[in-house]
């Protein structure tokens, strides 16, 4: 089941997605997508959750069919829109979950407004990431993200190609990922624009021949004929930056678990949130904090793959579970 609605937020409106359980008093999660991502993030996790809670899957601004919402970007930003849909659903109190970017924009979510906030399920993301110690941080934004970045210089000649693309990607290659989810994610990503298609992130995209270019933001410029993604800085820019800072899970006062993967971006042994560190962070606040690795995953497949998101199904049904109905914390106000 998926049951778009849309939020006024500042700048525009934000599309918001309800995913998953198709029982109307099913409980609602808000689910919080990465960094060049969309929704699609959590088709898996939906289905793997089946009736125990439904997803409130949001497109942030700058992606998906939020693209036409301009910026400001970055995390505060974010963290005003999914109050803006707490609200537009009259959800005093919510369990939130939030994948790579997502989980950072949850904690800060929780950290400035802790009344909203009952449980975190963070995924592979929350804490520092090693070695932006130091770095510089547009150079290490480009090394990071890797493959995902030049996704967004590259033209396609179609949605086909667009998909064939992602399932070539080093991360998805064999993995346990649903070739129909995978489809969907791309298909999500592209608006027309001829003859090419191009993949989403950026908020300032080129009016180009028309065809199909990706989903990502209102402000044009002029470009050569083709199709491909114009990576301005306030899109990633802006929201990779914010990472540099001091992050909000360590100071988190809500009850919390951080899901970790073995492996990275590219499926390397490099994980975004290694094990050690999420262990510490969990051993600081025992009582609050958990600390779930989850094996045989990458950054990508702990949200995407079969596995990843059964594992994350779990601790969102744990949350729900453990939230206290009587405040009306997982289901709208009448």
């Amino acid at each position: 089941m998926s049951e778009r609605f849309d939020v006024d937020v500042d700048g525009g409106r934000l599309a918001a997605y309800r995913l998953g359980a198709a029982r109307g008093d099913a409980p609602l999660v808000l689910a919080i997508h990465g960094i060049t991502s969309t929704s699609r993030t959590w088709l898996a996790t939906a289905r793997a959750l089946g009736d125990r809670a439904a997803l409130i899957a949001v497109d942030l601004r700058g992606r998906g069919r939020s693209s036409e919402l301009p910026p400001p970007f970055g995390l505060d930003a974010h963290v005003r829109d999914m109050v803006a849909v707490l609200d537009h659903l009259r959800i005093s109190v919510a369990v939130v979950a939030g994948h790579s970017l997502g989980a950072y924009i949850a904690a800060r979510l929780a950290t400035t407004h802790p009344d909203r906030v009952a449980r975190l399920v963070l995924v592979d993301g929350g804490l520092t990431i090693p070695e932006t110690g130091g770095a510089d941080p547009e150079q290490f934004l480009e090394a990071f993200l890797g493959p995902t970045l030049e996704r967004l210089t590259m033209t396609f000649p179609d949605a086909a190609a667009y998909r064939a693309w992602w399932a070539a990607h080093p991360a998805v290659a064999g993995a346990d990922v649903s070739p129909a989810d995978l489809d969907e994610y791309a298909d999500h990503d592209l608006v027309d624009a001829t003859p090419g298609v191009r993949s989403a992130v950026n908020p300032h995209v080129v009016p180009d021949a028309p065809g199909v270019r990706s989903a990502v933001n209102p402000h044009v410029v002029p470009d050569a004929p083709g199709v491909r993604s114009a990576v301005n800085p306030q899109v990633v820019r802006d929201d990779g930056l914010d990472l540099f800072g001091a992050p909000d899970a360590p100071r988190l006062t809500v009850p919390a678990v951080l899901l970790c993967a073995p492996r990275g971006m590219v499926d390397d042994p490099n994980p975004m949130q290694p094990l050690a560190a999420v262990r510490a962070w969990a051993d600081a606040d025992p009582a609050r904090r958990r600390a779930v690795p989850v094996p045989d995953v990458n950054h990508y497949t702990i949200a995407w793959g079969a596995q990843g998101a059964a594992a994350v199904a779990t601790e969102i049904a744990a949350a729900v579970s453990a939230a206290d109905p009587a405040d009306r914390q997982l289901t709208p106000e009448r």
